[in-house]
């Protein structure tokens, strides 16, 4: 859950200050699993998303300064997370991550690329 606004007439009433919750959906990819038969150990995965993602819980967006001058559209998120999260992953996963954030079935966005 978070609030923000957006700037440009293209956003319509979303200029205004409003929430918006997500669900965040992280999708590991790699050619095939290793020695273990995994692609990603999930704990690692799921601390390092919790990480990334409690700093803007119950936060406006438009107070931090990482978002400084941005639109913190549903596809800027989706590309911010994923930047975060190969950073944090860099030389522990060497496969694709896409990050998909929902707000609703009929609004979504996703951002895919190699993590490294």
């Amino acid at each position: 859950m978070i609030a923000h606004s957006l700037t440009g007439e293209v956003f319509g009433p979303a200029q205004r200050l409003h929430g918006a919750t997500y669900e965040v959906i992280t999708e590991y990819i790699a050619a095939d699993v290793d020695a273990d038969g995994i692609v990603v150990d999930i704990g690692l995965a799921t601390d390092t998303l919790r990480a990334v993602l409690d700093p803007l819980r119950f936060t406006n967006l438009d107070d931090l300064p990482q978002f400084a001058g941005a639109n913190t559209t549903t596809e800027y998120l989706a590309r911010w997370v994923h930047q975060q999260v190969c950073g944090a992953l860099a030389g522990r996963f060497a496969g694709g991550l896409r990050v998909t954030l929902e707000e609703s079935r009929v609004a979504w966005a996703s951002f895919e690329g190699p993590i490294g």
